[in-house]
Formats: structure tokens, sequence, C-alpha cells
């Protein structure tokens, strides 16, 4: 654990002495400050709406708001992965210290597990810009924060494997640019798979769309926790770690 912890210190100072972690900070926060005007404005503009056709039925802020917000998150999410994985050891091998590296005497299980870290817990600060917003809406009214909790865990779930997959990708290769539109195009395609399922019932669809991660997010997004959705993120995880520890493997063999 010593080994590990010196690499997530290392890698999360190197986030903050450059203008990654503050430029995708910046970023999101414009973008998800931006979702939350539109839809609480969109909440507020109905409500009056209804009150002024005499509808009485309350509207759910969960619902109108909340649920559409996390949403929107998690697509943010798909321009955000790249940017924290493509420097892990893409950066490394082009400045020659990929070499150092995996010679020195640590595991290469704890030098993946140090920058993976890293890069999860950068993610989770990440959104935690967007709760600030969801906070503020306890002062006006109030949301059920269950829901709330559920949907920050399953971007965190998903966030998590996504940079696993990120991580492996950051090893192929020497330059940060094409790590980081590999990365994309993984994630992209995970995230379309649920709408080419979406035309057909045949049991290859089925098999598509089960591997897509938007159908893994709706329902943490609804408030609900399923062992099979938790079971799919973690396996994902493990994956792109698997994949990571191979390709690191190679790399000391060619050293």
């Amino acid at each position: 654990m010593r080994n590990i912890n010196t690499i997530f210190q290392r890698e999360m100072k190197s986030y903050f002495t450059s203008p990654v972690a503050y430029g995708v900070m910046g970023f999101f926060a414009l973008l998800s400050g931006y979702f939350f005007y539109v839809y609480v404005y969109i909440f507020v503009q109905r409500g009056m709406e209804s009150q002024m056709m005499g509808r009485a039925t309350p509207m759910d802020v969960n619902e109108w708001v909340i649920r559409p917000i996390l949403m929107n998150v998690s697509v943010i999410g798909l321009f955000l992965i790249p940017m924290l994985t493509m420097r892990l050891f893409a950066e490394e091998k082009r400045s020659g210290t990929i070499e150092l590296l995996i010679t020195s005497p640590v595991r290469d299980i704890e030098i993946i597990l140090g920058k993976w870290f890293s890069a999860v817990a950068l993610y989770a600060c990440i959104l935690a810009i967007s709760s600030l917003n969801i906070i503020m809406l306890f002062g006006y009214g109030k949301p059920d924060w269950r829901p709330i909790l559920v949907g920050y865990l399953g971007l965190l779930l998903q966030g998590a494997a996504l940079l696993s997959i990120g991580t492996f990708i950051s090893t192929t290769s020497k330059n940060q640019i094409i790590a980081a539109v590999g990365t994309f195009a993984i994630c992209l395609i995970l995230w379309i798979l649920d709408w080419m399922s979406s035309y057909g019932t045949e049991a290859w669809a089925k098999v598509v769309g089960y591997l897509s991660v938007v159908a893994h997010f709706e329902t943490f997004a609804k408030g609900v926790v399923d062992s099979k959705d938790v079971i799919f993120f973690l396996s994902m995880c493990f994956l792109g770690l698997f994949l990571t520890a191979r390709s690191m493997e190679s790399l000391r063999w060619r050293a």
C-alpha cells in the first residue's frame, strides 16, 4: 500500500502542477452550471404554467431537475475522462521515464493502481463540483437526497470503469493526443451501443445492449441500486486494469 500511496500522491501533484486539473474542472463547472440553470428554469416555468391553469399536481424536483442533470453529467464525463487518462503512461513513455519506472522495485499492479486511483480521485473531485449546484435546491425545496446519492454512486462507478479503459489505452502510445482520441472513441462506442441494440430484439441486440454503459447507469439515475449494474461496472474496472497489467508486462520485457 505504501508504494501505491506514493505513486498516487505523485500523480495527484502532477495533475495540479499542470493546467490539466484546473482546465478540466473549469470546463466541467461551466457545463454543469449551464445544465443546472436550464433544468431549474424549465422546472420553474412548468410550475408557473401549472398554477396558472389551475393544476394542483406537485412537480417532482428529482424527476424534473436532478435526474436530467445526472444524465447530462454522465455525458460530459465522456469528454473529461480522456483528458484525465491520456498522460498517465503516455507522458512517461514520451519523456523516457517509463524505463526507470518499470525497472524500479515496484510491482506493476502497484504502479497501475496508484495511477488509476489518482484519476478516479480527481474525477470524484470534479463530480463534487456539480453537487454544489444540487445542494442549492435544498434551500428552496425538499428533494429526496437518497436518489441523489445513488446517482452519484453510479457516476463514480461509470467513471472508474471508463478510466480503467483509458489507463490501458494510455499504455499503448507515447502520444497523449492519440491516447485521448482512442479513449474517447472507446467511451463513445460503449455509450452508443444502447442505441444500436434498440433496433433489434435478437440475442445479439441484447448482448450489445448489455455492454452499454448508458443502460447500466440509467437505473442509478432513477435512484435504484441494482447488483447487476454494480457488477458490470466493477467487471469493466477489472478488465481495464487487467489489460493494463498485460500491456505493462510487455513494456517490461521490451525494456
